[in-house]
């Protein structure tokens, strides 16, 4: 199980968006140190969308010593120009390598989130067992405290997230025979708008290229087949009505 604590936060708005990313990405314990006070008719309340409901209300107040004292602790803070001789803030993790290693502990983790302005003291640091950090440009590597929560808890789906919204597959690539017919399709288009012949073999290859670079769907495949066949017709219907040999 993956707690996520913060720790003396100054602006209720940012607890309530910290809530509503661990209701977006599978977490429901949120633990509160030395909290604001948070208005059910409030900021807070107001920017945790749906986690008003259930995540921000069960949020309990504990101390720092709890979260030491209960659970496997990342500390997620900013790190600038860090190397092994400062051990209070290296070495860190980024949240996708974060992932990777929390997927195979075993202990309740918690994830400890500072302060807006200050993050977490360099005393609290050197309580809590790993670090965290987000890659960010080396002049600003300040986040937002509910922009930072956010991306960590992203990068933490694959371990706190069974199922997303999405379907199994986002980008299904047709078949190798939906794609053949394109092909064919396409070779017939440039017999119907007189591609020089001379050229036609290497226009079709290009062609393959760019399809095998971009994967198309099923349903990409069937509509540009359809487009070309559609084209192709126009322009022999076009030719036929301009032929001599029809008029009467």
């Amino acid at each position: 199980m993956i707690a996520v604590a913060v720790v003396d936060a100054e602006t209720p708005g940012n607890v309530g968006t910290i809530a509503r990313s661990m209701k977006n990405f599978g977490l429901s314990e949120l633990l509160l140190v030395d909290p604001p006070e948070l208005d059910p008719d409030g900021e807070a309340y107001g920017f945790a969308g749906q986690a008003r409901e259930d995540i921000l209300p069960e949020a309990r107040e504990v101390t720092f010593d709890y979260l030491v004292e209960n659970y496997h602790t990342v500390a997620c803070t900013a790190t600038t120009n860090e190397d092994a001789s400062n051990h209070v803030r290296y070495p860190a993790k980024t949240p996708s390598e974060l992932a990777d290693s929390l997927a195979g502990v075993d202990s309740d983790t918690c994830l400890v989130f500072g302060r807006e302005r200050v993050g977490l003291t360099n005393d609290e640091l050197a309580r809590l067992d790993e670090l965290c950090s987000i890659p960010a440009a080396a002049d600003y590597p300040v986040l937002n405290l509910g922009q930072a929560a956010t991306i960590v808890l992203y990068e933490l789906r694959s371990v706190t997230v069974e199922r997303d919204q999405h379907p199994e597959e986002l980008h299904a690539r047709a078949d190798e025979r939906a794609l053949e017919g394109l092909h064919g399709e396409f070779e017939t288009f440039l017999d119907a708008i007189g591609h020089p012949a001379e050229k036609q073999a290497k226009t079709q290859r290009m062609f393959r290229r760019l399809l095998g670079r971009a994967h198309p769907t099923g349903r990409e495949t069937r509509t540009l087949r359809g487009l070309f066949r559609r084209a192709r017709q126009r322009i022999d219907r076009a030719a036929a009505e301009s032929d001599p040999e029809n008029e009467t």
